[in-house]
């Protein structure tokens, strides 16, 4: 490099701003250089501070950081030293962040110049690891000299850091940085900010930095149509819209629907029990224990379990923002079996769907006792039927599906017109018990408490929303099945 080009690059490395502009090419936003410079500050100046930064979903914090890599590779490739960056997983979370900083070093001052060295990025005699923070990964050794990074640290657990990761800055005092979304109100992410605006109160310097979806937009119009199309899409009170975009924490547990929501459940219609020939059916059913009585009577012990609940709503196609196409859920009626042996449900079951309300599309809870009657069902009717086997990921997603349903005015419950309407009273009585409560890796649980009774109402009325995700619009006279035959020789 001759003298002229040295003395250009020293110009450049003497400020990010200008690195990111002349050397890089993508320059920063100024949101993004604040957090930057107080990271690199922090780094140069050795004062070890821990830092953490939230940015709302998809407003470049990945960015920053692989940007702030290359610019201490930069500064330290002559004399050495050690960058240390952790994600929740490793493929593909932190295999992307390595390939984003190759990325950022193609660039013309360390093109050529950087290499692959044993899972790390190498700069003269800096260096870059990219380790997961996966509970069972074994990252004992790593020594992080300059800063060390964690990414997403809001699915990073809490006792994975102190005990792997925080020692590996302890010896050299590096500087700590948290990057991430909101999640938990009690998280590893949480509790770095809790702590940064207790010392910040202190000594007034800003140690968290914190970018919600609204500064992104006022210099990212195209930022602002998306983030306004998932707010239409998701409703603003959705966890993931609160958490993602917002950046507000959710707290342990709570109720899954507030009394604003519930409300918009509340339809303007009446319970059916016949269809409408025009219209389109689509069908939950969460399986509750059967009897297995020889004599098929119930008994004490099977009224105690939970039920056999099948949601049977009318679907209605409705266009949304961003070209999304998004169906209305209408439930026009319900049906339950407490104790019955699973038998005669099987035969009532399909009698329902089958004959009756001529559904298009049939979501069944294939878990555990539902396995074999939604073998049964598939059998019967075929490609109608979806089994849905509850994960704590499947779960969480149907949860989330749900919400955004009732959050866009997606999902009504018939109009209970009838004291004597058991269904509708514990469908709101299940409605209300419901509680939500957060997992790591930004999952939702949602359940009623043992205490408070059985929850069958819930999970039938949201698989009978997952049912109309993929629900052919087609009317219920035009549907036929082939008939099945039962073991007593009836049709």
């Amino acid at each position: 490099m001759t003298e002229k080009l040295e003395r250009m690059a020293r110009r450049l490395l003497s400020d990010p701003a200008l690195f990111s502009r002349y050397i890089v090419g993508r320059a920063l936003r100024p949101y993004q250089l604040r957090p930057a410079r107080a990271i690199l500050d922090s780094v140069i100046g050795r004062r070890g501070d821990t830092i953490s930064v939230m940015m709302a979903r998809q407003a470049g914090k990945n960015e920053v950081s692989a940007q702030v890599e290359a610019y201490l590779m930069n500064l330290f490739s002559g004399i050495g030293g050690q960058i240390v960056k952790a994600a929740p997983t490793r493929a593909p979370q932190a295999l992307a962040s390595r390939a984003r900083l190759e990325e950022i070093l193609e660039n013309p001052l360390n093109r050529g110049e950087w290499r692959r060295e044993m899972g790390a990025l190498r700069l003269g005699k800096a260096r870059c690891h990219f380790l997961s923070a996966e509970p069972g990964a074994n990252v004992v050794g790593a020594t992080a000299s300059l800063l060390l990074e964690i990414d997403e640290a809001q699915d990073v657990a809490t006792e994975k850091y102190d005990r792997d990761f925080a020692p590996m800055a302890a010896s050299t005092n590096a500087t700590r940085v948290f990057y991430g979304t909101a999640w938990a109100d009690d998280d590893l992410l949480q509790r770095a900010r809790r702590r940064n605006v207790e010392l910040e109160r202190a000594d007034g310097r800003q140690r968290h930095f914190e970018v919600p979806w609204e500064v992104v937009a006022e210099t990212n119009p195209a930022y602002a149509r998306h983030v306004e199309g998932e707010r239409a899409r998701l409703g603003e009170s959705h966890p993931l819209f609160q958490t993602q975009y917002c950046l507000r924490a959710v707290s342990g547990q709570s109720a899954l629907l507030s009394g604003a929501q519930r409300a918009m459940i509340v339809g303007d219609h009446l319970r059916r029990h016949l269809p409408d020939e025009d219209a389109t059916y689509v069908a939950g059913i969460d399986v509750g224990g059967g009897s297995v009585a020889s004599d098929g009577r119930d008994s004490d012990r099977d009224r105690d379990r939970d039920a056999t609940v099948v949601t049977i709503a009318r679907v209605w196609p409705l266009e949304i923002v961003l070209g999304i196409v998004e169906s209305r859920v209408e439930i026009v009626d319900h049906l339950r079996w407490i104790g019955q042996s699973q038998a005669s449900q099987y035969e009532a079951m399909l009698v329902a769907i089958r004959d009756r309300w001529r559904c298009s599309r049939v979501v069944i809870d294939a878990t555990g006792l539902g396995a074999g009657v939604s073998d049964f069902l598939c059998a019967a009717l075929g490609d109608i039927v979806r089994p849905f086997v509850f994960t704590a990921e499947s779960k969480s997603r149907l949860g989330f599906h749900l919400l955004a349903a009732i959050n866009g005015g997606r999902f009504r419950m018939y109009r209970e017109d009838s004291p004597a309407d058991d269904c509708a009273a514990e469908f709101w009585r299940q409605f209300t018990a419901c509680r939500a409560t957060v997992a790591p890796n930004q999952r939702l649980g949602f359940r009623v408490p043992e205490a408070e009774g059985h929850d069958d109402f819930v999970m039938s009325g949201a698989l009978c929303a997952w049912a109309a995700r993929g629900a052919t619009i087609v009317p219920a006279a035009a549907i036929t099945y082939a008939p099945i035959e039962f073991a007593d020789g009836r049709y």
